[in-house]
């Protein structure tokens, strides 16, 4: 699939299966994993001190993380650029199925 080709999909589940196909070598899986706990923590790290900056520095570090992954090991675009609500709550879902051993770290 192109850049510029844009798939529909009925539903999250529908495209999780799509993202998951985008998200197939090891190394990329684990950056956005590494990323995805970054942006958590900035984003509590923001609750706890009543500030803003960490939830900045955590969405940067999640991105700069998942694109180091797509670039240079999974050799794609990555979802976002075509699909970025879609991604992020994936982003969350891979996480999750990484945390819960559904999917291998």
């Amino acid at each position: 699939m192109t850049a510029r080709t844009r798939k529909s999909f009925a539903n999250l589940r529908e495209f999780y299966a799509f993202y998951l196909g985008e998200h197939g070598n090891r190394t990329c899986r684990r950056l956005h994993f590494c990323g995805t706990a970054l942006a958590i923590a900035g984003a509590a790290g923001a609750a706890i001190a009543g500030r803003w900056w960490p939830i900045a520095a955590g969405i940067l570090c999640a991105y700069a993380l998942a694109w180091v992954g797509h670039f240079f090991f999974e050799r794609n675009s990555p979802a976002t650029f075509r699909y970025p609500l879609r991604s992020l709550a994936c982003d969350f879902l891979l996480f999750r199925d990484m945390l819960t051993g559904r999917i291998a770290l």
